[in-house]
């Protein structure tokens, strides 16, 4: 959407706005989006909110943990061209 695009929206007795349709399917905002208020100098501004937070390895790493003996690389590998065939069937 152009910066020159405008639509006008009411707010309603029950304090919501409904979103334009064309501005909805431009931004791929489909029903459940979850979206961020950010009041700025020109007004407010709408931002799509990531579903899961920015986290880096160390805050990842070792979280899921494996029962049983180490797996080899060539056995990881198996598992993800095994996984990646099932995948592709689907």
């Amino acid at each position: 959407m152009c910066v020159h695009d405008r639509s006008t929206i009411v707010i309603s007795t029950k304090d919501q706005v409904i979103l334009p349709k064309v501005s909805r399917d431009q931004l791929q905002w489909g029903a459940g989006t979850r979206l961020t208020v950010e009041n700025t100098p020109e007004g407010v501004l709408l931002k799509s909110t990531p579903v899961f937070a920015a986290s880096g390895i160390d805050a990842l790493f070792g979280s899921m943990r494996h029962e049983g003996p180490a797996l080899s690389i060539d056995d990881m590998n198996a598992a993800v061209a095994q996984e990646a065939e099932r995948r592709a069937r689907d």
